[in-house]
């Protein structure tokens, strides 16, 4: 932050418009003490009966005061903050105003003057030393200015001067307030500092313990975390913060979870946290394990809208349409009926923000959570409009998949619908016309654009029309330089293209400008076991990437087929048979089948094979299995 500078300034005029400036400023930086509306009438009109009037409340504004107030926040108003700083904070030290002494803070605050402003909270805090907002001010300040050490004073006496009933939160929101202590060891031990008179108060031990963990957990500590977050559960098993600091610890922290799974196994549990819960699983595409969450909660509390919504999603995800239409039926009837929010309760908003992105739908596309567009009546259905069309579509009902896009009303979806509308034509043999649909739409922003060639690149590899897949993702890596993205969907063109070179030097780029790429070491891995090529490669290229993606089952697929590829059945089974309980993705079932029939499993590969062929009969890499094995179904 920079210092603010006291200027002397010319001749001012006092139009109509500083008149009005003056009294807004009067009203605002008096509130504490306004003139009683009863007693105004008093003195300005006679008695309307001959009952006493009622006491006049005068109000403590002088003409210096008044004089202070005009020239503070006209010479504000002029770009002149340091004679507005000064003028306010002198009124505010002879008033002892605390609404005048706020006010110089946020001027300073706002002209990026943190010593100005830290002065100005410390005459506060002088003045009035039994106020906790302050203290409040002076330790966020001295955080804002990197002082992390010299915050430790005010932070405690902020925790002393708080009321008990609202000591746990402050207590909770520790961690928060000192993220941006860049060395995470000094902030823990910050807080392990603020903490410790608390750890063994009846309410503030979960809130302490909680806080720590965090604290811990941001400096890499997982079993201290872990152990903390087990502590405050046992001691108060109903309370929610425990159970949302282990959820920090996912994926790839099984301890972490079996907490989160012990607490949703009750019937009282958080729905908030449930959803939190779904949504890290949806994250790793942990897709069966969602649904099973989602039923829970769907069976548990059926009144909730969002649950519904999501199981749509994740229906549709395992190509099952049937189940996709009524849960998203389901969803519309309770989000017209009695709009709400997704779960209630003390957990919610905590939930919110610490759990994964949104589930996915089958384009890859973040589900809507925006708000509704300004002037829309009602609910914002717009996600569930564009699943149901989806939904569908993959019955093969093209007329109803249209009916679905004419309710969507919401400018800022109009890619969206774009996109299955252009779906729709394409599989019906009219590509030019699908194509040029989504190049139609405006691009307001660069992101706009990219994300239209990225629609349309998909659109193309549905069709598996790859020589333009790979036309339109080359020009745009040309417009979107060193976007892995891209570079990436277009390795992956490559590889259908039998270009396998190209492929594996475009992965490589991917890993060199984002080496924490799971997906790109992945495919690599893959792509190597899969041709039966520097296995050993292969996989430490699919390890790195579970280490980047734990959990995730596609990835744990790759590892299970090159362990088989490298003779290892017993482990490739274990491997391919937990992926495919996380999801029973068709090309994971395919796998393991292959894996179970050379191990002489023929029967419980023939049923996996049947589901999947159920499910989705042309898929490419189930249809090659079969012909190469020579089984018939």
């Amino acid at each position: 932050m920079t210092g603010i500078v006291a200027r002397p300034s010319g001749p001012r005029l006092f139009a109509i418009r500083a008149a009005a400036l003056a009294v807004a400023v009067l009203c605002g930086a008096l509130s504490a003490r306004p003139i009683a509306p009863v007693a105004l009438m008093a003195q300005v009109a006679p008695a309307a009966s001959a009952r006493p009037a009622d006491p006049v409340s005068n109000s403590t504004l002088d003409s210096l005061l008044f004089y202070q107030l005009l020239i503070g926040e006209l010479e504000f108003s002029a770009g002149r903050a340091g004679n507005a700083y000064g003028v306010i904070l002198d009124a505010a030290r002879r008033h002892g105003d605390e609404s005048l002494f706020q006010r110089a803070v946020e001027i300073a605050l706002q002209a990026r003057a943190g010593d100005q402003a830290l002065d100005a909270a410390s005459a506060w805090r002088a003045a009035k030393p039994g106020s906790v907002a302050p203290l409040r001010f002076q330790a966020q300040i001295l955080l804002a200015l990197n002082r992390p050490a010299d915050a430790v004073e005010p932070l405690t006496a902020w925790l002393t001067a708080v009321p008990a009933v609202e000591r746990p939160g402050l207590i909770a929101g520790l961690p928060r307030l000192l993220q941006s202590v860049a060395e995470r060891q000094r902030s823990l031990a910050i807080v392990e500092k603020l903490v410790l008179p608390y750890l063994d108060g009846t309410a503030t031990r979960t809130a302490s313990r909680v806080a720590l963990g965090r604290a811990h957990l941001a400096a890499g500590n997982l079993p201290q975390a872990l152990g903390l977050a087990r502590a405050a559960l046992t001691d108060d098993p109903g309370a929610p913060a425990p159970v949302l600091l282990a959820l920090e610890m996912l994926p790839g922290t099984p301890a972490a979870e079996q907490v989160v799974a012990e607490y949703l196994a009750r019937l009282d549990a958080e729905p908030a946290l449930r959803m939190a819960y779904v949504r890290q699983l949806t994250q790793s595409q942990r897709y069966a394990d969602a649904g099973r969450q989602l039923e829970r909660l769907t069976r548990d509390r059926p009144q909730l809208p969002e649950p519904w919504l999501m199981l749509g999603a994740l229906r549709l995800e395992l190509k099952q349409p049937a189940e996709a239409e009524a849960a998203l039926l389901r969803h519309v009837e309770l989000a017209s009926v009695a709009p709400a929010p997704a779960a209630a309760g003390p957990a919610a908003d905590a939930a919110h923000s610490s759990a994964a992105p949104a589930v996915v739908d089958s384009d890859g596309d973040d589900a809507d959570d925006s708000p509704a567009v300004a002037g829309q009546a009602g609910p914002d259905l717009t996600q569930a409009w564009l699943l149901l069309s989806q939904a569908a579509e993959q019955r093969g009902d093209v007329k109803a998949a249209e009916s679905w896009l004419t309710k969507v009303d919401n400018p800022q979806r109009a890619l969206d619908v774009q996109v299955r509308r252009a779906s729709l034509l394409a599989h019906q043999g009219q590509v030019k016309e699908a194509r040029a649909l989504i190049q139609a739409v405006p691009e307001r922003t660069g992101d706009d654009g990219r994300a239209k060639l990225m629609a349309e690149a998909q659109l193309l590899r549905d069709l598996k029309r790859w020589p333009e897949a790979a036309e339109v993702l080359a020009a745009g890596s040309q417009r979107f330089a060193d976007d892995t993205d891209l570079i990436y969907e277009l390795a992956m063109v490559e590889e259908k293209l039998d270009h396998l070179a190209e492929m594996e030097r475009l992965l490589r780029r991917v890993i060199a400008l984002k080496p924490d790429h799971p997906h790109a070491h992945n495919a690599l891995g893959y792509s190597l076991a899969d041709r039966g090529l520097r296995l050993p490669e292969a996989r430490d290229l699919i390890a790195r990437a579970l280490e980047l993606s734990p959990g995730d089952p596609f990835i744990t697929d790759s590892l299970g087929w090159v362990e088989f590829r490298l003779g290892h059945t017993d482990e490739a089974l274990r491997l391919l048979r937990q992926a495919h309980g996380a999801r029973p993705d068709v090309e994971i079932a395919t796998h393991l089948g292959e894996v179970l029939w050379t191990a002489g499993q023929q029967d419980e590969a023939r049923r996996l094979w049947q589901d999947a062929r159920s499910r989705d009969a042309a898929n490419e890499v189930l249809r090659e299995t079969l012909t190469r094995l020579k089984v018939g179904l």
